[in-house]
């Protein structure tokens, strides 16, 4: 069962809550899924993602990147969601650290992320600690960048269609590291 821990009100007057959980549980419209550039889906998220949401995600994503090319962080893929509980599934390429400009290209999936969401027109959002896992993005990093990257979308698109982003993290060390980087960035102490 996830847990919300905390929240705020963005400028866009758009809700950032933090939870503690699993996304793939989420009953946002969309999930993002923390991808590689060739949507082939396997460990981590995207793993638990295509065991709970069923083969028709990977289906999707082989067609995806035969019709539209390797998937970029700028412009994140998206497919339906299978048997989730989401509607679609938005597939975000984060950098693998060490590959270079890291804090960019992190930056930029986050930032396509949203824009993907806002161009389907949906209300709500759960995001993931996109390249900590096994693309060995350091968490701490990680969350400083994640927290501004959503902040400035929703300062530079205050006409958004979003009104709800979550931000699922599943295990202790990631939730962790996104508390205190949440703390830092809106002054406010986790909830429960």
């Amino acid at each position: 069962m996830n847990t919300l821990r905390n929240a705020t009100r963005l400028h866009s007057g758009t809700e950032l809550q933090l939870v503690q959980g699993d996304i793939t549980e989420e009953k946002t419209e969309a999930i993002v899924n923390a991808a590689n550039e060739y949507l082939r889906h396997g460990a981590g998220v995207a793993g638990a993602i295509l065991a709970r949401g069923g083969s028709v995600i990977q289906e999707e994503s082989i067609a995806w990147v035969r019709d539209h090319g390797l998937v970029t962080s700028e412009d994140p893929a998206w497919t339906s969601a299978g048997n989730l509980l989401a509607k679609y599934v938005i597939h975000a390429v984060g950098p693998v650290w060490g590959d270079g400009d890291e804090d960019a290209r992190l930056a930029d999936a986050l930032r396509g992320s949203l824009r993907t969401a806002d161009s389907l027109g949906l209300c709500s959002i759960a995001i993931p600690a996109i390249s900590t896992g096994s693309f060995g993005f350091p968490k701490e990093r990680a969350a400083v960048i994640t927290l501004q990257a959503i902040r400035d979308y929703f300062q530079d698109f205050p006409a958004t269609s979003i009104r709800l982003v979550r931000l699922v993290l599943y295990d202790q060390a990631t939730f962790n590291a996104f508390s205190g980087a949440w703390h830092d960035h809106f002054h406010t102490e986790p909830q429960g």
